[in-house]
């Protein structure tokens, strides 16, 4: 049971209101009603605060939406869940839009209204501060800023509305996480959920690997192949970069969007799926429409829903939360002992701007914990003295600025530390791997070629690698 609450219950229909407040009152709720939208406002401009708001979205006079409309221009805030006996996507997304918190059809069991009431009331001393949201393997979300905890009680909502979702943001804000979350959440949660990158596929493979082929569409096409959208029938496919998709493309896109059918290449027959789209992107997208990158047609397609992702440095309470994580889950999967997070280093991180959002922070954690040096990662996030982000000159050592003037200034001493970092995080994956550099890639999320160019570079052997790591023990 949710706990105890002051709940306005807002319906025209008699028996649904005399059902409902029932229901309500059985865990004790102390319920006030109203018959209209016009006699909801006036009771909330006499006074009234409730901890939740159950409006009835189909009433006469002003409507379930015009009423949501006043009642939160009274009580910015005011959690308020949509009744409706027709499930009507298009009032529901407008209310979510309008601010709505959930909705409910009717008619309704009492275990689905407990359910909304607690998410809505039961936690509304709750917070998700030290909570991380599981999601798979290695996927997790957290939502402990005000922004982020908006954004997951949207996430639940639009995930039950059957509607595409464009989700905006910074690159690694976590637009996939987001994502996957919205699946999670939805009906199709027991269904196939898969991703593509339309800017990691080249432009002349990106369509027969979304829609399939026939055999002998096009050279080397010995058998027919399932495209990505019949492999995810009755689940939900992900579009990343939709923006970088190419024009010719998109018509095609906006095909499947508008009555879900399309065609194999080399094939005249038609397929018709049903799949949940998401996309996401971190264009600018007015940009794009006009330089004719994206079809404003696809844009508004997609558009019936939008989640942005607030960038890492707005959202500074979940800092310390993913610091713990990424190093719990890292250390774990290196089979090292997790390294202590000082309050010097919780604050320079509270401080950098994390320009690379969770994929910068998720590096940071993985090179301290192959590198083991406190001082040089605090140094890698402290700012310059000129106000940008860089190597601070007093952890990086005096000796360094001592030889500054004779070796090019202070921006070769910050050159001269990084690539001294960098060789070091690389003896030491090296070390680690028994010198297997595919397995030491990996361990430092770079490609092979990098790595090898980077062992080059640094003129790094073997021997060297382990003269260091002993040097350093």
């Amino acid at each position: 049971m949710s706990e105890v609450a002051n709940i306005l219950l807002v319906d025209d229909e008699p028996g649904m209101l005399r059902y409902i407040r029932t229901l309500l009152e059985v865990d004790s709720h102390k319920v006030q009603t109203a018959t209209t939208g016009e006699e909801a406002v006036v009771q909330m401009q006499k006074g009234l605060q409730p901890d939740l708001v159950l409006l009835d979205l189909l009433m006469p006079g002003i409507d379930g939406l015009q009423t949501l409309e006043q009642l939160r221009k009274i009580k910015p805030g005011l959690k308020v869940v949509m009744l409706s006996c027709v499930n009507d996507t298009r009032k529901v997304v407008q209310a979510m839009r309008l601010g709505a918190t959930d909705y409910l059809t009717k008619p309704f069991q009492k275990a689905e209204l407990d359910s909304v009431i607690a998410q809505c009331i039961g936690a509304k001393n709750a917070s998700y501060v030290g909570e991380v949201e599981e999601l798979c393997d290695d996927v997790f979300f957290v939502a402990a800023s005000p922004a982020m905890k908006k954004i997951r009680s949207q996430a639940a909502l639009v995930a039950n509305v059957d509607i595409p979702v464009l989700l905006l943001g910074e690159s690694g804000t976590g637009k996939e996480v987001l994502a996957r979350l919205i699946h999670k959440l939805s009906p199709r949660a027991h269904r196939t959920f898969l991703k593509v990158n339309c800017a990691a596929v080249p432009a002349d493979l990106l369509e027969s690997e979304l829609f399939g082929y026939e055999a002998g569409a096009f050279t080397g096409a010995n058998h027919a192949k399932p495209g990505k959208f019949e492999l995810c029938n009755k689940g939900t496919i992900l579009l990343d970069e939709i923006g970088e998709m190419p024009p010719l493309l998109q018509a095609k896109l906006l095909h499947v969007l508008q009555d879900q059918t399309f065609s194999r290449l080399g094939s005249r027959s038609v397929i018709k799926v049903d799949v949940r789209i998401l996309a996401a992107t971190n264009i600018n997208i007015p940009e794009a429409i006009a330089n004719k990158r994206l079809r404003e047609d696809l844009y508004y397609r997609l558009n019936a829903f939008t989640l942005s992702l607030p960038p890492l440095r707005e959202r500074k309470e979940e800092i310390v939360i993913l610091l713990k994580h990424f190093m719990s889950r890292m250390s774990e999967s290196y089979a090292r002992p997790p390294l202590p997070l000082s309050p010097p280093l919780i604050e320079a991180c509270l401080h950098h701007p994390w320009p690379g959002n969770l994929r910068e922070l998720s590096n940071f954690i993985k090179r301290y914990l192959v590198l083991g040096d406190e001082t040089l990662a605090v140094s890698e996030l402290q700012p310059r003295s000129d106000g940008g982000g860089g190597l601070n000159v007093d952890a990086a050592g005096k000796a360094a600025v001592a030889g500054a003037e004779g070796a090019g200034g202070l921006k070769s001493v910050g050159r001269s530390a990084k690539d001294e970092a960098e060789a070091e995080a690389i003896a030491r994956a090296l070390e680690e791997t028994n010198w297997n550099r595919k397995q030491a890639a990996a361990l430092l999320q770079i490609s092979y070629k990098a790595l090898l160019y980077k062992i080059r570079q640094y003129g790094i052997a073997q021997t060297r690698s382990a003269h260091r790591l002993s040097a350093g023990a």
